[in-house]
C-alpha cells in the first residue's frame, strides 16, 4: 500500500512539473504552491501539488482544453492527469487525479466568512502569496530549478517551528474562521508552536468557528484526530478556548473526576486525551471517534455513591449523545452506525472472560470488530494498563475456526413451519436458541437440533 501510494504522489509531482512548464512556454508565471512546498522542505511526501500562475482561468483552460472549471469564479480550476503527457507506465495508477491550478489574485472582503466578495486576478505573486492563511503555507516553487520564492517569511517559522498567519491574524480569521481549526492541526501534525499574536487572535474570536459549516468543521475535527497527534490538537482546541464552540461535549469531560483504583491517570478529559494517544497509526475515522465519545456519557452521569465515584448508565447516555453529535456533525449512516457501536459496546470487554461460549463467538463476530478490540486496548493503557483481557481476546479469535464462529444453521424457517409453528417473533427465539446450542458445542448435527426444537419449542 504505501509504496503505491509512493508512486501514486511521483506521478503527481511529475504532472505538477509538467504543467508548470507548459505554463511557461506560453510566456506565463507558474510555481508549486502552500501545503505541497512546506511538505517538500520538510522532506515530506505531499499528498497533492497545486500550482499559480499569473495565467486566467480562460487562459489556463484554453492551453488544457481538458480542465474543470470547479472555482473559475475565484481563479481555480483542475487539470486532468489526461491533459498533460506523463509517463505512460504510471499514468494508470492516478489516471483520476488532478492538479488545482489557481490563478494569482487579490481577494476583496469576505462578508460570509469563508468566500472573497470579489476577486482580482493579478500578475504579481507577492499579491497572491498575501491572501494565503499561514507563512509556512505562503512559499512558492520553482519545481525545475529547486529555488524558493518566500516573501512571508515561511522557511525562517518552519525551521523555527512556528505557525503565524500572514499579516494581520484576526483580519486572516475574519475571512476564512476554519483557519482557527487550521493552525491547530498544522501545530500539532508538525508539533510547532503556534505564535503569540495568532493565539490570540483564536483565543479572541474562537466563538465565531460557530458560523463555519459542520461538515467543514467535522472534516477539520477528523483529520486531527486520525493524523496521529490527537492529544496535542485537543488540548490546543481547550487552550485557544475552541473546543466549547465544536463540542462542547468534550470540554464537559474537564474536571469531571474517576475512581482512582480503575483510573489513576486522572480526569475523563485526561483519559481521553490519553486514549487517543493510544490509538492505532493510520487510525479509520470511525475508530478515532468512537474512542472520542466513548465515556461521553459520563459528565451528566457523575454521582458520588457511599462506595466510589459512579457513572450508573453511562453507556446508554453516551449512545444518545453520540448520536446526537453525529448528526449535529453531519455524518453518514454508516459512520454514524459504527462510531455509536464502539460506543455502545466499550464496556463489553470487561465480562469477555466470563462469557458463555455462544456470547463470546457472537462478540467477536461484530461487524468491524477489530476497531472495538483497537479501542479496548487504548482504553486499558489509558487507565489501568491491564492487557489481560484483551490478551484473552486475540487468544481466543486464534483459536476458534470462522465456521465455529458462524456456523451453518442446522434448522431454517421451513422447518419450523414443517413442524407446525406459525412464522412470526417466535422463529427468531427458536434459530437463536438452536444457534446458542451450536456455538456452545450442543448441537452438531442437523436431527439433533431438530429433536431440541421439538423438545424444548413444542408446537
Amino acid at each position: 500500500m504505501e509504496s503505491d501510494w509512493s508512486g501514486l504522489t511521483a506521478v503527481l509531482r511529475n504532472f505538477s512539473t509538467s504543467i508548470v512548464q507548459t505554463l511557461r512556454q506560453r510566456g506565463f508565471q507558474a510555481y508549486l504552491v502552500g501545503g505541497c512546498v512546506r511538505d517538500l522542505l520538510l522532506g515530506r511526501e505531499p499528498k497533492d501539488y497545486d500550482v499559480a500562475t499569473s495565467a486566467t482561468p480562460e487562459q489556463v483552460m484554453e492551453i488544457f482544453p481538458e480542465t474543470y472549471a470547479v472555482g473559475a469564479q475565484f481563479g481555480v480550476v483542475l487539470v486532468p492527469e489526461s491533459a498533460v503527457a506523463v509517463n505512460a507506465s504510471t499514468e494508470s495508477a492516478a489516471k483520476s487525479r488532478a492538479v488545482e491550478v489557481a490563478t494569482f489574485r487579490c481577494d476583496l472582503g469576505y462578508s460570509d466568512g469563508r468566500h472573497p466578495d470579489e476577486v482580482r486576478f493579478s500578475s504579481d505573486p507577492r499579491e497572491d502569496v498575501a491572501r494565503r492563511d499561514f507563512t509556512i503555507n505562503g512559499m512558492l516553487l520553482d519545481p525545475i530549478s529547486g529555488d524558493v520564492l518566500d516573501f512571508v517569511g515561511g522557511r525562517k517559522d518552519l525551521e523555527a517551528g512556528i505557525v503565524r498567519t500572514i499579516g494581520d491574524p484576526e483580519r486572516r480569521f475574519a475571512e476564512d474562521k476554519l483557519r482557527m481549526l487550521r493552525a491547530v492541526r498544522f501545530a500539532a501534525r508538525f508539533g510547532y508552536a503556534i505564535e503569540l499574536a495568532t493565539f490570540a487572535a483564536m483565543q479572541k474570536l474562537a466563538s465565531q468557528i460557530e458560523v463555519v459549516s459542520r461538515e467543514r468543521v467535522r472534516d477539520e475535527l477528523t483529520r486531527m484526530l486520525t493524523e496521529g497527534q490527537a492529544r496535542r490538537a485537543f488540548l490546543l482546541l481547550d487552550e485557544s478556548g475552541l473546543l466549547r464552540h465544536v463540542l462542547p461535549e468534550i470540554s464537559a469531560m474537564k474536571g469531571v473526576e474517576q475512581p482512582a483504583e480503575f483510573h489513576p491517570e486522572g480526569d475523563v478529559f485526561v483519559h481521553t486525551l490519553l486514549l487517543l494517544e493510544n490509538l492505532p497509526r493510520p487510525c479509520p475515522l470511525t475508530l478515532a471517534w468512537g474512542a472520542l465519545l466513548h465515556d461521553v456519557g459520563k459528565p451528566p452521569t457523575f454521582r458520588v455513591a457511599p462506595d466510589r465515584i459512579r457513572f450508573d448508565g453511562h453507556v446508554e447516555v453516551g449512545v444518545k449523545m453520540a448520536e446526537e453529535i453525529c448528526r449535529r456533525l453531519r455524518f453518514s449512516n454508516d459512520e454514524t452506525e459504527q462510531i455509536l457501536a464502539l460506543v455502545d459496546n466499550h464496556m463489553r470487554f470487561g465480562h469477555a472472560t466470563r462469557m458463555k461460549e455462544s456470547t463470546l463467538k457472537k462478540f467477536l463476530r461484530m461487524p468491524k470488530f477489530e476497531e472495538h478490540l483497537a479501542l479496548h486496548r487504548a482504553d486499558s493503557l489509558a487507565s489501568h494498563r491491564n492487557l489481560s483481557t484483551y490478551e484473552f481476546i486475540q487468544q481466543r479469535r486464534s483459536e476458534i475456526p470462522v465456521e465455529k464462529m458462524r456456523p451453518a444453521p442446522l434448522v431454517t424457517g421451513e422447518d419450523l413451519i414443517a413442524q407446525g409453528h406459525v412464522p412470526g417473533p417466535k422463529f427468531c427465539e427458536i434459530l437463536g436458541a438452536v444457534e446458542d446450542g451450536q456455538l456452545e458445542g450442543r448441537l452438531t448435527a442437523r436431527e439433533a437440533a431438530l429433536e431440541f426444537v421439538r423438545r424444548e419449542f413444542p408446537a
